[in-house]
């Protein structure tokens, strides 16, 4: 994973052990470049208390007249990078930043289908919300959890110049909260074994497939987006259309186990960490990494650990300590002073921490739908 990268807003699949993977750390992709005018909202002007709803779903509306939501953030909130985790790739059908500084995510909500377009008004310190969709109310009414609102960035005390650094620079930088379990841990059992590019194939694939046109204007980026499937759809995916997908029959039997279980799962988007993990990881097949990497976007956990990642330990070693040899355990102990906010502490390590250089060629990537 490149520096540049996570700049940009995305922080690229990091890798896990309940199945090695491979692929560079830079292999993930990036949010285009904002402009400070687009994108950072500097100030609040009113609490998120005082956020309001300024029209409401109507069952039928046209497209062209979306619900709409403005709030305003208690401190400063980078809109890119906040949201950037959220995205599997450059192409991600899911999630689009606009060339006006927009960014546009569709989702499948408890409601329906919904889209979501976010736009930064920083000359009047808020963010503005527009919806479509049976899921739009549903949107509007989380989305200032979904841009770090219960999220707290000053119970984090960096303890190393290059996090302290990172900090400074990225004040706003907030930890999502989408508050959809699915949605994030499909695309985390895609992500297992393979490399990033293998994934976000996958996911792009399966999704253009058998899910649906994301709701909103013919002329907007929503034309363009996809809903993923719900539990039911998932399941119906038949064995070789997964094989299409590249994806091996290990990682497609996880997945169909979890879509049997969705309701129960999404039951730990209002669980603590330990307790979230554990529900999860009752899944054969969702070890550690998985439920980490779900539970960072899903809850917006401030302390979810990639532990099991091909590449995250030696990042951190190296970043840290200078360890270029460095496994779990050590990226553990280095991580230790920042109990409680490690993947925050993480994901500031690769804004600007760097990967020890490569000892070895890089392995053959095997395409599984060739065989």
């Amino acid at each position: 994973m490149t520096r540049a990268t996570v700049r940009a807003g995305l922080m690229a699949v990091p890798r896990q052990v309940e199945g090695r993977t491979r692929g560079g750390p830079g292999a993930g992709t990036r949010v285009p470049a904002r402009t400070p005018s687009q994108a950072r909202v500097q100030a609040p002007v009113q609490a998120p208390s005082q956020a309001r709803v300024r029209a409401p779903v109507v069952a039928g509306a046209p497209p062209s007249e979306p619900a709409v939501r403005r709030w305003s953030p208690s401190g400063p909130l980078d809109l890119p990078l906040t949201v950037g985790k959220l995205r599997r790739g450059g192409a991600d059908p899911c999630l689009l930043p606009a060339p006006d500084g927009s960014v546009w995510r569709a989702s499948r909500t408890p409601e329906g289908p919904g889209t979501l377009r976010l736009m930064a008004r920083p000359g009047e310190a808020a963010v503005d919300g527009q919806a479509w969709g049976p899921g739009a109310q549903w949107l509007l009414d989380r989305m200032p959890t979904l841009l770090g609102a219960e999220d707290d960035p000053a119970a984090f005390v960096p303890r190393h110049r290059l996090v302290h650094e990172a900090h400074r620079r990225n004040p706003g930088m907030r930890l999502a909260r989408t508050g959809l379990v699915l949605e994030a841990l499909i695309p985390a059992v895609l992500e297992q074994r393979v490399t990033t590019r293998e994934a976000y194939r996958a996911w792009r694939l399966l999704l253009h497939r058998y899910g649906e046109p994301a709701p909103g204007p013919a002329d907007s980026p929503a034309a363009r987006m996809r809903v993923a499937p719900d539990p039911r759809g998932w399941a119906m995916i038949p064995s070789w259309e997964w094989h299409r997908a590249g994806v091996d029959g290990q990682r497609s039997s996880t997945i169909m186990r979890a879509v049997r279980y969705a309701r129960r799962l999404e039951e730990a988007a209002a669980m603590d960490g330990e307790a979230a993990a554990r529900r999860l990881q009752a899944i054969p097949g969702i070890g550690p990494w998985t439920a980490a990497e779900t539970l960072q976007r899903s809850n917006g956990d401030p302390d979810a650990v990639s532990v099991g990642d091909l590449h995250l330990p030696g990042i951190v070693g190296w970043s840290l300590a200078r360890d270029r040899d460095a496994d779990d355990d050590v990226m553990l102990e280095l991580l230790e002073p920042y109990r409680g906010q490690r993947h925050r502490a993480c994901r500031l390590i690769l804004l600007f921490g760097r990967s020890p250089s490569r000892r070895a060629p890089r392995r053959q990537v095997f395409a599984i739908e060739r065989f």
